[in-house]
């Protein structure tokens, strides 16, 4: 059985590798495919790197083959980016999804189709505490995006075109490398940069609340909802991932709980009304109810997000 990472060369994409590796599953090819060559995690001769832009000519179609068993779709335009280019976020966040879609449907039912959304589905008045029965009313082209591709899945799923599963990520903290144009870039940066010796811009305000969740327990949870039988999520193949809800000052109380006082110090506020309006119309607090129902992981405290970060960039 082979496996796909679309977005096989992203952060997401190459951890994922790396987890799948060294999990249950049985299969004959990991292939990672992305616009730029991905790296072989884990030098493996199970994985296949490949070059592709997904979003020209037949290159989706032509990625699902006979052998296809699970496809992991992470490949994705960030919010910010998605915003700023319409019609290049339109092309990948939704085209390509569709066009993956099909590729399944006309090779075989059964194809396990693992799609990453996010809680960027949400907007505008919410409810104080969100659930998958919350309406979804994105308030950017990217959230668009992920709740059309959403209703896609569900429908193939219900056509057995696919046995499709919609993992809504919460943001992710801490992330490695350098910031990239998502909205939630900052939840990592206030962070990833003062820990490295460098200085860090947080957008927002201090008493803004987002919901998160770690590398290590997104992992965990896409590789859970890959494995789940299809029959467990019911009629709705949609599950908000569990994430903690803490504000900036506690994130940043956290930072210097575990580091010190001169590494807090190189966080400094700079309002950006485009990233705030974003951030704003995402939800706060999660009912985790659903997802920890199914037996998807939950974080704890946020100092762990920070030894973990700091564990793996000393490793």
């Amino acid at each position: 059985m082979q496996l796909i990472i679309t977005g096989g060369a992203g952060f997401l994409g190459q951890r994922l590798a790396k987890a799948l590796l060294n999990s249950s599953f049985i299969f004959d090819e990991l292939l990672l495919v992305d616009i730029v060559m991905p790296a072989n995690p884990g030098n493996d001769t199970r994985i296949t790197c490949q070059q592709a832009d997904l979003s020209e000519g037949d290159e989706a179609q032509n990625l699902i083959t006979a052998k296809t068993g699970i496809i992991f779709h992470l490949a994705a335009v960030v919010s910010s980016h998605a915003e700023k280019d319409f019609d290049l976020g339109w092309k990948v966040n939704l085209d390509i999804t569709r066009q993956l879609l099909e590729a399944c449907r006309h090779q075989r039912q059964g194809i396990r189709f693992v799609f990453a959304s996010s809680l960027a589905v949400y907007g505008g008045s919410l409810p104080a505490i969100v659930n998958e029965a919350t309406v979804v009313t994105p308030h950017s082209s990217y959230g668009a995006q992920k709740a059309i591709g959403e209703l896609l899945i569900n429908d193939y799923t219900r056509k057995n075109f696919v046995d499709g599963r919609v993992l809504r990520l919460p943001t992710i903290c801490v992330r490695p490398g350098r910031p990239n144009l998502a909205a939630s870039s900052f939840v990592s940066s206030i962070i990833r940069e003062p820990i490295n010796g460098e200085e860090a811009i947080c957008p927002v305000a201090p008493e803004l609340p987002v919901l998160v969740s770690s590398p290590d327990t997104i992992i965990q949870n896409i590789i859970k909802g890959a494995s789940l039988d299809g029959a467990v999520f019911g009629g709705w193949r949609t599950v908000n991932l569990p994430g903690i809800s803490v504000t900036v000052q506690q994130m940043l109380e956290s930072l210097e709980r575990v580091t010190d006082k001169e590494t807090l110090a190189r966080v400094q506020f700079k309002p950006d009304p485009a990233i705030n309006a974003i951030v704003l119309s995402w939800p706060t607090v999660m009912d985790n109810t659903r997802a920890l129902e199914l037996g998807f992981a939950i974080d704890s405290h946020f100092d762990q997000f920070i030894t973990q970060f700091i564990a793996q960039n000393n490793a």
